[in-house]
């Protein structure tokens, strides 16, 4: 699932109407397990690495793979959430479900780019039968369902937040997901 569709479910489902503090806290777990593969791609293109290298090989390099299991590990963001449960925190509570629904959604639809989301405990990688990026695994079907859910969540979280901030910043995740297929014909191009 593409990181704009994350963000706006994030919020949808775990942010609260005039809590800022929640909301923000949403956002960051919709974002979290998304951001070093964001600083790590960001930080090769910086030193002149071309696409196909960075997601050719680069992703898939023990030391990439090896920060992705900790920030996509369904036990540590499990964790995060039964700590705010015990601590009666409704920030730490909306951050880690949603960083856990951020994995839910990514673990049925990566096809050979999935990561470890059982680690600690293992390093096994689910290959799901389909992708939301990969033609040849169904993303021509899926990746307009996954606009369609991200709209919807938007266009209903937008009616339950009054917010101009959360407004904002879902209306900005929504150009974002409507604009990624040109992001990556544009970055592989």
């Amino acid at each position: 699932m593409n990181t704009p569709a994350h963000l706006i479910l994030g919020i949808a489902a775990f942010g609260k109407p005039d809590q800022p503090r929640v909301n923000a806290a949403a956002a960051f777990g919709a974002l979290a397990p998304d951001v070093s593969l964001y600083l790590l791609v960001a930080g090769a293109m910086v030193l002149s690495e071309t696409p196909d290298r960075i997601f050719g090989e680069l992703y898939f390099s023990e030391a990439w793979q090896a920060v992705f299991r900790i920030d996509n590990s369904v036990f540590v963001w499990g964790a995060v959430l039964l700590s705010g449960v015990a601590l009666r925190r409704d920030w730490m509570i909306a951050m880690g479900a949603a960083a856990l629904l951020h994995l839910a959604c990514d673990l049925p639809l990566h096809h050979d780019d999935g990561r470890a989301h059982f680690w600690p405990l293992t390093n096994w990688v689910f290959e799901s039968p389909v992708s939301y990026w990969d033609v040849r695994r169904g993303a021509g079907w899926i990746a307009p369902l996954e606009v369609a859910l991200a709209l919807a969540a938007a266009a209903w979280a937008a009616w339950r937040f009054p917010s101009p901030w959360v407004r904002l910043i879902l209306a900005a995740a929504v150009v974002g997901q409507l604009s990624v297929n040109g992001l990556w014909a544009w970055i592989f191009a």
